[in-house]
């Protein structure tokens, strides 16, 4: 259970934007309306960011938005526009979210609802096609789902966690109904991140709330074909917030930070420590055995906080000192050194907490921290060998139409974007684009009903792309974008 924890308004007024050379850090254009947190990629290249709180300081509201990046495909200069709002009743600070692979995006649980107390099991999808939110009921007998964990499968069923308890639940998508699943776990979910695996299996590391321990370092497997998860061993150094280091149970959190599945077969997982440097540690997958990483430096940890990975492999991530304190600062991982990168502006006002990371199809990273400050992080360094191919059954293609287009690697190697847990937005789905050869418009184009939502997979697979009658026509290349990183151009003629 957490703590409330109220966020830090006055810290919330932007610094100017700092002019330099050398900062990998750009502003968007465009001002969003709106102090946004959660940010998710919808299969036709948008992006939906939500409200966290109005402009006038209340919190936790309904309201969502949406960037549209630009003819040019730039989301730098993208514009902002408002979609519909949850269902009446309905505005979490902190829950559940993922995109389905029709293309729907699923809201679940959350704290602070409208800003009351306690966790709600109130739920919602969206269709981003109607741009409808319709209400989804809870598991039966969950009474609370709070800041939950979520995954999407390799089949495309969503798992949704009960935060308060050791129960977990798989989302029928066609009829919205709930059948129970991960039974055998160790300690209750609370605090836990839910990181896929190429094997299908999903990892955990146990936070050990309401164990009422002051030390711990056990890790669990969920497999989908048992549906059970089991602890398979630990990680050699404790991740979550150790009460014994406070003096105390009073004083633990039980925070864990993000782990990320990264291109060297590693899942790179980091810690939190409210009275001293956090741990690092790293599960070698294939070999399904750990090494210690590296500590945080300077009392650094991630209590809740955003990770990503760029596509030349490093993982991009925020920490903050000593649990929900400022300032903010940025590091990345390259597979054997954790070092400082430059932060956006707005880092030294904020904890990790309120960070967002979002790995956009081009390669770039989006950043959102509770304020109307919205960054695009541009990463350097070539991109790592995990390409999309298309096979292409032909090279006309029409407006209107929805094809299917196959080929391999479409899912890409990872989730690419974690957080230790309240914030889930996983990209393992096709992004499919045209750019017009005369004009050099850009336009993406809704993909759904993907074969597989495999991550590390490089069989033959498929997806449905919904070609728009607003396309220019004409000779095009077809780019299919996982992880951030595109397939070559395949020539084609939009008729």
């Amino acid at each position: 259970m957490k703590l409330l924890r109220v966020l830090p308004f006055a810290a919330m007024l932007l610094c100017p934007a700092i002019a330099s050379a050398q900062s990998p850090w750009t502003r968007t254009t465009h001002n969003p309306p709106a102090n946004l947190g959660t940010i998710l990629l919808l299969t036709n290249g948008t992006v939906i960011a939500h409200e966290e709180s109005d402009l006038t300081g209340n919190l936790a509201t309904r309201n969502w938005y949406k960037l549209t990046p630009d003819i040019n495909g730039s989301y730098i200069n993208g514009t902002w526009s408002q979609i519909a709002p949850l269902p009446s009743g309905y505005g979490p600070l902190f829950f559940g979210s993922a995109v389905l692979p029709d293309g729907r995006v699923v809201v679940e649980g959350g704290e602070y609802n409208q800003y009351g107390s306690g966790f709600t099991a109130l739920g919602a999808i969206y269709n981003p096609v109607t741009n409808v939110w319709t209400n989804v009921n809870p598991p039966s007998g969950w009474t609370g789902i709070g800041d939950a964990s979520t995954v999407v499968l390799n089949n495309g069923t969503l798992m949704l966690a009960n935060t308060s308890t050791r129960q977990a639940a798989l989302l029928n998508a066609s009829t919205l109904t709930w059948t129970a699943t991960g039974s055998g776990k160790f300690d209750v979910n609370d605090e836990e991140g839910w990181t896929l695996l190429p094997s299908g299996k999903v990892l955990t590391v146990d936070a050990y709330v309401f164990q009422y321990q002051s030390n711990g370092m056990n890790y669990e497997l969920y497999d989908p074909t048992s549906g059970n998860w089991s602890v398979a061993g630990t990680t050699l150094v404790q991740l979550w917030d150790s009460a014994a280091n406070c003096g105390g149970q009073n004083n633990a959190s039980f925070e864990v930070g993000p782990a990320l599945l990264l291109p060297n077969g590693t899942v790179f997982a980091t810690g939190s420590n409210a009275c001293g440097p956090a741990h690092t540690a790293i599960y070698h997958v294939a070999a399904g055995t750990w090494t210690i990483g590296p500590d945080f430096p300077n009392n650094l940890d991630i209590a809740d906080g955003p990770a990503a990975l760029e596509p030349n492999g490093k993982m991009l991530m925020m920490a903050s000192p000593l649990i929900f304190n400022s300032p903010s600062t940025f590091f990345e991982w390259n597979g054997s050194t954790l070092n400082q990168v430059p932060g956006p502006p707005n880092a030294p006002n904020v904890p990790s907490y309120q960070g967002h990371l979002l790995l956009l199809p081009t390669g770039q990273i989006m950043y959102t921290d509770y304020t109307t400050d919205v960054e695009i992080f541009t990463p350097t360094g070539s991109n790592y060998d995990w390409t999309p191919s298309v096979f292409l059954t032909s090279a006309s293609l029409y407006r209107g139409s929805s094809p299917v287009l196959f080929g391999s690697k479409f899912n890409g190697l990872s989730q690419a974007n974690a957080y230790g847990d309240d914030f889930q937005n996983a990209t393992n789905y096709p992004i499919v684009r045209f750019t017009n050869i005369a004009t050099n418009h850009v336009f993406y184009c809704r993909t759904h009903s993907h074969s597989t939502m495999a991550v590390g997979y490089s069989g033959f697979v498929s997806t449905h792309v919904d070609i728009p009658i607003s396309i220019e026509p004409g000779p095009s290349y077809l780019e299919v974008v996982a992880n951030g990183i595109p397939s070559p151009r395949y020539p084609v003629t939009i008729r």
